[in-house]
């Protein structure tokens, strides 16, 4: 998962752009802000009436004498990067303090409201200087825009990054207090007539046409988000707008906070070891190790007690391995009805949040948000429905097989009667265990973390000819388990990252996410140096060492890290040296997860995985034989799970495009409808999994979690390429490695994704790759 800068996004580490896959694709012009918006053939007749009237918005008038520079260009470009390093003056807060790496371990919850007040009024006089002297060239606006962008993040990228990762209440009532203030500064920049129009003419102007493709891509996008961002509203309308956008940002923190409370308020203690019959000996552990932290010392995985959580390592092992189907509909229960009831209740945030995403759009001219949300995306509404449409169509009826195979295998082993949602996961794995002889616990010895880096650092070498160190002691860190590693290109520095790898639901969100610290830039080199290097955080959440032995990870857990990876990849491989396009930046939301899929196409790979699979004790490689029944098993229930995915990605754009709040229907009744096409069984009438359904109602995917699916569709054809080749043929994976990087991995939003796509593939993207992979392709085809 990619994970946007929630504020001020726009200039910090927002992925946006213009382009299209498969046949749902067409290429865009370059031309104006105007043309681009007004004349797209998905603006309604009301928006293009809306975008016409962006010609009277008030321009800053750029005489003769001021655009060639009677006054002194450099002059400007001091004097605004003087007020943006005013920020860092503060030398007695650590959250401003004007270091490479922050200082995490002595930032804390009592630095941000002044380090945050300190910021945003440094940040206020830099803009100031800049709307007062503007010119429109790229030194004299988008060079200053960037510095200020880049202040912003650097700070408020701390503090939201350990909001994720060391959540308490001291720093949650400290980001609410600042939050308002924050959110007002990104409004300021989005709504800056003098800076738009300073746009406007750097795009119309003579220094146009000497501006590199990557440059006059980044005008053209940030023309594109002044509109999207409301500098055309005037009036009620922009106070309305503002007064939405103060209000989301609220709402996203709080659906965020309730998330994680309702997680980490369910704990179930056992004592009767009949109780825990089935699960594993690790998930015997880790419920062990984590009633020993509540209080209940001497707990043992083989005596108990057991504490049993949400939070999922624990949740999982119960669905999947717990005999007591009590305890199984108990736990199901619990987690499907996460964030739905008392002070943790998402439900009216949902209704809300959805009325005021419906009338943001409305102001700027949309018919419903999905439209706004893919006016920054390769896709259209109706080209995202098609393509999950077809992958409902190739999936469905092998999903309904699966269905039946479980419930008459269940049947086989003496369960009687029809089975419940706390059933399928249990029985599904019974299945799998009798007709593949495999189990991810007989996996995971071989999977131990330390192990598995190694294998992924020499993919990585294999592929892209870089190397990956341990750089522990040389960056403070928010944990004593986060690591910290740098990368190496030729032998000298390319990238830095940060791996935090282990659940800790009591200060901790869950997911796995990639962020960034800081992006490659030229203009924001420190002296002597030519460009400033990227870093990049990745955050997973598997279960902790237990009882003295590493972290052993599922099978799934090992592709999760891969795709972690693969969106840092993008990050520091980036051989884009204009900041505001290097890495992930000013790529289109729905192809950011190429790179991330693709990469865990690789865990299947024999040479990949043999590089890493070897028991933790003995070090003895894993046995063909078990290889074997993996890759035999890679596509069961593929069917169940592309349409799970499906299913998320309708209900999301069901709701942003359709569904109309407060007209008698809840948005729990329209997942029900949804789910009666996109799923072979309906889910409890008590299903709330939107209540805690993040992406899209506190993180960056709504109307957007159709992009897993999208970019799933490249990753799968970029992963074919290798195939073509032969993964066997070592010189050829190497030189087709060295293409994807040079392309997909080092371009970042400098070009159109679909033409980066070209570039590597030497054509348009098909769905036959992600249907044969899936195992999917007999089926579409019948």
């Amino acid at each position: 998962m990619m994970r946007a800068s929630y504020l001020l996004s726009k200039r910090c580490s927002t992925i946006r752009s213009a382009c299209r896959p498969i046949a749902f694709y067409q290429p865009r012009r370059t031309i104006s802000v105007g043309q681009v918006l007004a004349e797209s053939p998905r603006v309604t007749p009301s928006r293009r009436a809306f975008l016409t009237g962006l010609a009277t918005v008030p321009a800053v008038a750029f005489g003769a004498k001021r655009y060639f520079g009677s006054r002194n260009m450099a002059t400007d470009a001091a004097a605004v990067e003087a007020a943006v390093s005013a920020a860092t003056s503060a030398d007695s807060n650590p959250l401003l303090a004007d270091v490479s790496l922050p200082k995490y371990d002595e930032i804390k919850p009592e630095h941000v409201v002044p380090g945050v007040r300190q910021l945003l009024s440094d940040l206020h006089s830099a803009i100031d200087q800049l709307e007062a002297h503007v010119t429109p060239s790229w030194s004299g606006l988008v060079e200053p825009l960037e510095r200020i962008g880049d202040r912003h993040q650097r700070v408020w990228g701390i503090v939201s990054h350990l909001k994720g990762v060391k959540d308490s209440p001291e720093l949650r009532a400290a980001v609410e207090e600042v939050q308002p203030e924050n959110v007002k500064l990104s409004l300021r920049l989005s709504q800056s007539k003098p800076l738009y129009s300073a746009f406007k003419a750097l795009r119309e102007g003579p220094e146009w046409t000497s501006l590199s493709s990557a440059q006059q891509r980044i005008v053209d996008n940030e023309l594109r988000d002044f509109v999207l961002g409301g500098v055309a509203l005037e009036g009620e309308s922009k106070e309305r707008f503002n007064s939405i956008q103060q209000e989301l940002t609220q709402l996203a923190t709080k659906f965020s906070n309730n998330v994680l409370d309702a997680t980490k308020s369910f704990k179930k203690l056992l004592t009767d070891p009949g109780d825990v019959a089935g699960l594993p000996a690790t998930s015997l552990g880790l419920a062990a190790q984590l009633a020993a932290r509540e209080g209940h010392e001497g707990a043992t995985p083989e005596s108990g007690p057991w504490l049993i959580t949400l939070d999922f390592p624990s949740y999982f092992p119960v669905m999947t391995h717990a005999k007591n189907r009590a305890l199984r509909e108990e736990v199901y229960r619990a987690y499907i009805s996460r964030a739905s009831s008392g002070d943790s209740d998402n439900g009216p945030l949902i209704e809300r949040v959805l009325e005021l995403r419906a009338e943001k759009s409305k102001l700027l001219g949309f018919d419903n948000f999905a439209q706004l949300s893919m006016a920054s995306k390769m896709a259209t509404l109706d080209k995202a429905e098609e393509l999950l449409e077809e992958l409902r169509s190739a999936s469905h009826a092998a999903a309904e097989r699966d269905k039946e195979d479980v419930q008459a295998f269940a049947n086989s082993q003496g369960f009687e009667g029809q089975l419940e949602w706390w059933d399928v996961s249990y029985w599904a794995e019974r299945l799998r265990e009798s007709k593949y002889n495999i189990s991810d616990e007989e996996l995971r010895p071989y999977f131990a973390l330390p192990n598995v880096l190694e294998g992924l650092f020499k993919l990585a070498n294999r592929l892209f000819d870089v190397d990956v160190v341990p750089a522990d002691g040389e960056a403070p860190v928010w944990h004593p388990d986060v690591g910290f590693f740098k990368v190496l290109k030729s032998g000298q520095p390319k990238a830095y990252f940060y791996l935090d790898p282990y659940s800790r639901p009591a200060e901790k969100r869950g997911g796995a996410w990639m962020a960034e610290v800081v992006g490659q830039s030229r203009l924001l080199a420190a002296p002597g140096e030519a460009v400033r290097l990227p870093v990049a955080h990745m955050v997973c959440n598997q279960m902790e060492p237990v009882g003295g032995k590493p972290s052993l990870m599922t099978f799934r857990e090992v592709e999760t890290l891969f795709h972690e990876f693969g969106h840092a990849l993008q990050h520091m491989l980036t051989e884009v040296t204009e900041g505001l396009a290097s890495g992930i930046r000013n790529i289109e939301w729905d192809a950011v997860e190429l790179p991330s899929q693709f990469m865990e196409n690789w865990a299947y790979d024999r040479a990949t995985l043999y590089s890493f699979a070897k028991h933790y004790e003995s070090g003895e490689p894993l046995p063909e034989e078990l290889y074997s029944r993996l890759k035999a098993a890679k596509n069961y229930r593929s069917g169940t799970m592309m349409l799970r995915q499906l299913h998320f990605s309708c209900v999301d754009l069901e709701l942003h495009a359709r569904f109309k709040p407060g007209q008698g229907k809840s948005v729990f009744d329209v997942d029900q409808e949804v789910a009666a096409r996109t799923l072979v069984m309906k889910p409890l009438p008590e299903d709330r999994f939107l209540c805690s359904f993040s992406h899209i109602f506190a993180g960056g995917y709504s109307a957007g979690y159709y992009s897993y699916k999208w970019a799933e569709v490249l990753s799968a054809d970029a992963f074919n390429a290798f195939e073509e080749a032969g993964l066997d043929d070592e010189a050829a994976v190497r030189a087709t490695g060295a293409r994807f990087r040079d392309t997909v991995l080092a371009l970042g939003g400098s070009v159109p994704p679909a033409d980066v796509f070209v570039r590597f593939r030497g054509r348009e993207p098909s769905t036959k790759p992600l249907l044969q992979h899936n195992g999917l392709l007999a089926v579409a085809a019948a």
